[in-house]
């Protein structure tokens, strides 16, 4: 196989012999960069350092006495991008094993092989994933490159040029449109498959396009189906406690959750998932087990998060469990390396059990320090912060909870809305404060629309149409920002060109306009301008 001597190889194994093995037999097939990881951490370190192409990975990586196992390491590499969509991950296995881990495997490798095999079946299996991605490459790097209106092009080419692997590619180019929000025509590719080729996958993706389309009561009669054919595609019945959080039913996407850890216990983030689910429903013992497992699991994790102590200590909090909850705030200082984030958890985790034991001068001390904390931290999610929000005004601390709620209102990517910062306030029976957050975000908009304006007359196109995006994230129902926003978007495409995905946006936004006023009478002008903007480069209406 000399076309395969400028491949580079990481061999993830405990095993020292099992290591020199896999390395003399990737000798003989003509592969001479190998380099080795003795466990999860190991492997992390190095992939940050260098990519390599092929990542052969025993599964039991000694998941029970010193780290993860290579199900949990592939989890961590897909979710963190530390691998790309063009690297050979292939999953070493004992048969009792592989039995179990095939039928809920949930990112799957390239690739499984029984243990134990011979240098030939190794350098077949290599040689046929070689083939495969050289196949898929051309896509792959259009995808990289964020191309993805190329890249379904390349999929659509690909599928009559290789229709051995036409069903991979119709795969791939049905998730290039649901990254792409187009849900019809994703929904169209599922259902042409399914009509064709019922295969697993198909039906779940069919079932996403319901669930993105909010049609709530067919996706979950497609998921109850496929979760009745295939009882344990896992991903299936993540998507089904989705679906049932959106339809309001909380304890039913309970059942599911537990249902799926009960067939896949390792995936961390379902465990998550399920901890959130039965604390908001009440259920502290289902919430204490999760979270647990969530603090267990990830110990032995490079990408360790303190927000999964924060969220042990709030149940064992709710539980009136002072001792276990100390427990694991020491557990949270010795084992976590320092940094903001880690203070701010700190912080707000000693504040918890501050309040639980009547201290609340000590309380407020704490979460002063958790709140000065964030503005150099990084990652932590909206629901700990909003949570941070709620606790200062428990503690009557005004001041840091308007600071800590406008931090994250503006922060780039917040999700946190002018109308959901208000809400927070008033559901917490703070008029007052409502009212004046409201007053400052509504300044806000007001400022970067006079900003957009003067961009726009000095022929800063692309920068009024940022600058009109943040302004629409803090308030999206906004009547006169969406139609600065379509009116910059239709400017920039008549004087800097066509974009489709530019072009995207402004239909998006004046369907939001007829949503909330249908008979404005600046709507229809938006239309024509569009429709003429089109004409103009020859595209299709």
């Amino acid at each position: 196989m000399p076309e395969t001597s400028d491949l580079s190889v990481l061999i993830v194994d405990p095993n020292p012999s099992m290591r020199g093995n896999l390395h003399n037999m990737l000798n003989q097939a003509a592969i001479t960069k190998v380099e080795y990881a003795v466990n999860s951490g190991t492997a992390i370190r190095l992939l940050t350092k260098k990519p390599f192409d092929i990542i052969l990975c025993e599964y039991d990586l000694g998941s029970g006495t010193d780290g993860q196992d290579g199900q949990q390491l592939l989890e961590d590499l897909r979710h963190h991008k530390l691998i790309g969509l063009w690297t050979i991950f292939i999953m070493l296995t004992s048969e009792a094993i592989h039995s179990k881990v095939i039928s809920a495997a949930e990112l799957t490798p390239s690739d499984y092989i029984l243990k134990p095999f011979t240098v030939d079946v190794l350098s077949g299996r290599i040689a046929r994933a070689i083939e495969r991605r050289a196949m898929f490459l051309p896509t792959y790097q259009l995808i990289d490159k964020g191309d993805l209106r190329e890249a379904v092009k390349s999929c659509r080419a690909a599928e009559l040029q290789h229709p051995r692997l036409a069903a991979d590619f119709t795969r791939l180019r049905a998730e290039l449109h649901l990254t792409l929000g187009e849900w019809k025509e994703a929904e169209q590719l599922y259902a042409d498959m399914l009509a064709t080729r019922p295969m697993a996958w198909a039906h779940l993706g069919l079932a996403r396009t319901l669930f993105e389309q909010q049609r709530h009561e067919e996706a979950q009669d497609a998921l109850l189906e496929l979760v009745e054919i295939y009882p344990r595609f896992m991903a299936a019945y993540d998507l089904l406690a989705k679906n049932h959080e959106a339809m309001g039913q909380q304890l039913q996407a309970k059942k599911i959750l537990e249902d799926a850890v009960a067939i896949s216990p390792h995936m961390v983030r379902r465990l998550r998932h399920l901890g959130g689910i039965a604390y908001d429903t009440g259920d502290i013992g289902a919430a204490e087990r999760a979270y647990k497992q969530v603090v267990t699991k990830a110990k032995y994790s490079e990408f360790r998060d303190p927000e999964d102590h924060v969220n042990l200590v709030k149940t064992l909090v709710k539980k009136g469990d002072a001792p276990q909850a100390s427990g694991v705030l020491r557990d949270m200082e010795r084992s976590l390396r320092g940094g903001a984030n880690v203070e701010a958890c700190r912080a707000i985790s000693a504040a918890m059990l501050h309040e639980l034991s009547g201290n609340d001068i000590a309380a407020a001390s704490e979460l002063q320090l958790a709140a000065a904390a964030l503005d150099t931290a990084r990652g932590l999610s909206t629901q700990l912060k909003v949570g941070l929000v709620q606790s200062c005004l428990k503690n009557n601390l005004e001041q840091a909870a308007s600071d800590v709620m406008m931090k994250l209102v503006n922060e780039a990517d917040s999700e946190v809305t002018m109308e959901a910062a208000v809400d927070v306030f008033e559901k917490a029976g703070r008029h007052d404060l409502a009212q004046g957050m409201g007053q400052q975000i509504t300044n806000q908009v007001q400022e970067l629309m006079q900003d957009a304006a003067s961009k726009s007359e000095s022929g800063e196109l692309k920068g009024a149409v940022f600058v009109l995006r943040q302004a629409l994230r803090k308030t999206p129902g906004n009547l006169p920002v969406l139609f600065a926003s379509v009116d910059a978007i239709l400017r920039q495409l008549n004087m800097l060109g066509w974009e489709a995905p530019l072009a995207e946006q402004a239909q998006h936004q004046m369907q939001v306009i007829r949503k909330i006023d249908p008979k404005h009478p600046k709507l229809e002008s938006l239309k024509q301008q569009y429709a003429a903007t089109q004409h103009k480069y020859g595209i299709a209406t």
